[in-house]
Parts: C-alpha cells; structure tokens; sequence
C-alpha cells in the first residue's frame, strides 16, 4: 500500500509579524510610506469632531492604504475589501487589523467627492520629484463606464412626459382588462399581483413627472436639449461596442515613460471632443512646450467638432491633425487628418509647440518615425496601444 505524507487537521498557531508583510518594493510598501509621510490628509482629519465626545473613528490614512491596493486588484465591492481585511494577511497588515466594515468602507468612498482632487495632485508632485514625469509625451484615451441607472430612463425632457403618459395608459389598460372581464353585478376585488403592477406604474409616471418638475433640461453649447435619466441625471446614453449604456466617459492622460497618470476626469456626456481641451488644461502643470500629446476618437462627429474652429490653446498653439501619408513639393509630411491603423474611425491628434516648431506625426501603422519640423530629428514612432491608446 502506498506511503503518503501525513495532512494534519489540528490547530497551528502561526507567529506573524505584520509589519514583515508590506514587502519592501511592492505597491502596498510604497503606499503605505506615501500615505504616512508625503500626503497632507488634514482635510480629511478635519472631517471629525470626536476628540472629546463620539465613538472612535476609522484613520482616513488607514482606509485610503486599504481602497487603493483593493481597486488596484479589482476589488471594487466595499463586501469584497471587508473580506480581504479579514482573510487576506497584507490587507491586515496595511491596515493595522482594524478591519472596517464594508458600510465604512463604502461611506468612506462615497463622502469623499472633491477632497480626492488635491490628493491626486500631491501624488503627481511626489511622482514628479521622483523623476517618475518623463514629459515626452503625454497619451490621452478614454472609456465609457455603465452607471447604475437603467436606460429606459432617459430622455429629453417631452420625451419624458411621453413616458409618464405611457405608464398612465399602461395601468388604465389592466384596470379596463379587470373590469371588462368582470361579469358581476359587484365589483371584484383587483388580484394582489396586478395591483402591485398598477401600483407600480403610477408610481413610476408620478416620479418622472416630479423629475420633470424640479430639474431644468440640460442643454449642450448650441443651446440644443440633451438627454437626462431619472435615476442619474448627470449620466448620458452612450454607445459602445457591446451596445448602448447609461454611463459615463472617462478620460485620462497618460506620460509615456512610467505610466504616470497626469489628468483624469469623468463626464455624464457622451461627446469625447468635449473632454480633449480639460485634459490638456489638466496636464499643463506638467507640460513642457516639446512635449508632444496624443488622442484618438472613434467617430466622425469627433473629427468634425474638432476642426470646427481650430483649437487655440495659448500662445502659438494649436491642434493640428495628419492625413495619410503624404509628402508636399518641400518634402515635409502634409498637415491633415490621419486614419490610424486604417480605420477610417480613428485619428491620431498631436499637440503643436508653436507654429514655427510643428511636431508632425505620421500615420502610426506605418512605424515611420515622426519628425519635428524645425531641427529635422526624428523620434521613435509609437504603437497606440503602447500607451492605452486604443
């Protein structure tokens, strides 16, 4: 009979030293050095007013060390970060064993809205000290995220009242079917399940015509109405490749030496175009006049609103846009709109020094290198999806 090794069941009592877990090197060490000695959380500190009376509360420092490494491995349930500060040993390292639970977890990500912003910026500073900011250049792109608001809800404004008179009809229409179905002398009773429904749709037609009462249409820069939802009114239909969703479009410029985040933000709009020039206004803290910015849109209402006038951001700045490859009488690449990849869909947009130092791109599939202008020296052509670019 074979020989095995033996599998014991008893208690094991392990010593762990805490401390010994946040490996020097890894993301949770450089966090939770960050977070105790670089960033300046006194706005958050100034949240409490519980040094004399009040229950203890849960150090802001220690729910940011616990957020951050758990959206950085997908965990984005506030339940699934309360179980990784249960079971998981570096989350109760970085934590201090103090465990939150998932309802702090979540009142602590949902109350932080604008005291985010300056931390995000002191983070950039710190990244920038280290070297960690190359400048060369700068990659913006995008993705659009569902919001937890349902579609259906959506509409301008009389198409929201269309809605509401639909609902009306729709419970008139069971009440009428109960009835006309009906063939006694008394009235009888609606069955509990078909009067929820009624229920239910005069509720629904009464919420959207309150909505309609107490929010003013949203309208877009030519003064045209734009679509709001019910439920997330800051929140837009947009399409994407799996199919139309209610979200949002978020943006984020990129620097292309350490992955450095440099701009981020996110719109209930599912114009792109709308959110070029925020991104590079965010990212001017960081921009030098060589440093060349990239963005691609994947549809032709972005090309259009973008050449509708020319973006003039300061200076002797513009935008400029590169058509397929082309060489003019003087031998210099032609300053057009530029397919990338071959897909008519897509461009490729570079951010002008001045107009005297043109950084010209060519079309990124042909790995041609691009050339600036003035000095004649190329730099090495960049694949889109190097930086997240597409």
């Amino acid at each position: 009979m074979p020989r095995y090794k033996p599998v014991e069941r008893h208690s094991l009592l392990l010593p762990v030293e805490l401390s010994e877990q946040i490996v020097s090197g890894s993301f949770a060490f450089a966090l939770d050095y960050l977070v105790d000695n670089e960033l300046d959380l006194s706005p958050l500190d100034a949240r409490f007013n519980n040094d004399e009376v009040g229950a203890s509360a849960y150090d802001p420092r220690v729910m940011l060390k616990v957020v951050l490494p758990a959206y950085s491995q997908g965990l984005i349930s506030s339940r699934a970060i309360e179980r990784a500060c249960e079971r998981n040993v570096q989350f109760i390292a970085i934590s201090g064993d103090s465990r939150p639970s998932h309802a702090h977890v979540a009142k602590f990500v949902s109350t932080l809205g604008e005291q985010i912003k300056p931390l995000f910026s002191q983070v950039l500073m710190t990244c920038d000290a280290q070297g960690l900011i190359g400048r060369e250049m700068f990659a913006i792109d995008g993705v659009k995220l569902p919001s937890n608001a349902s579609k259906e809800r959506s509409g301008t404004h009389e198409e929201l009242r269309q809605r509401a008179r639909r609902l009306d009809k729709a419970a008139d229409k069971i009440v009428n079917l109960h009835q006309s179905q009906d063939n006694k002398t008394h009235e009888e009773a609606m069955e509990p399940k078909r009067q929820a429904r009624i229920d239910a749709l005069r509720k629904e037609a009464q919420r959207t015509r309150s909505f309609i009462a107490t929010n003013r249409a949203r309208l877009n820069r030519k003064g045209q109405e734009l679509k709001t939802n019910v439920t997330d009114p800051d929140s837009a239909k947009m399409a994407t490749s799996k199919g139309v969703i209610q979200g949002y479009a978020a943006q984020a410029a990129v620097d292309n030496k350490s992955q450095v985040i440099v701009a981020a933000d996110v719109i209930g709009s599912a114009s792109e175009q709308d959110m070029l020039l925020p991104m590079i206004e965010q990212a001017d803290d960081y921009r030098e006049p060589h440093t060349l910015m990239t963005a691609r849109f994947h549809d032709d209402q972005g090309h259009f609103a973008l050449r509708e006038p020319a973006f003039e951001l300061g200076a002797g700045e513009a935008m400029r846009f590169n058509d397929a490859p082309g060489v003019n009488g003087h031998g210099e690449l032609e300053n057009r709109l530029c397919p990338i990849d071959g897909n008519r869909c897509s461009i490729h947009v570079g951010l002008l020094a001045n107009a005297e130092d043109l950084m010209i791109p060519t079309p990124m599939k042909t790995r041609a290198p691009m050339w600036r202008k003035s000095m004649g020296e190329s730099i090495p052509s960049l694949h889109p999806t190097t930086f997240g670019v597409g």
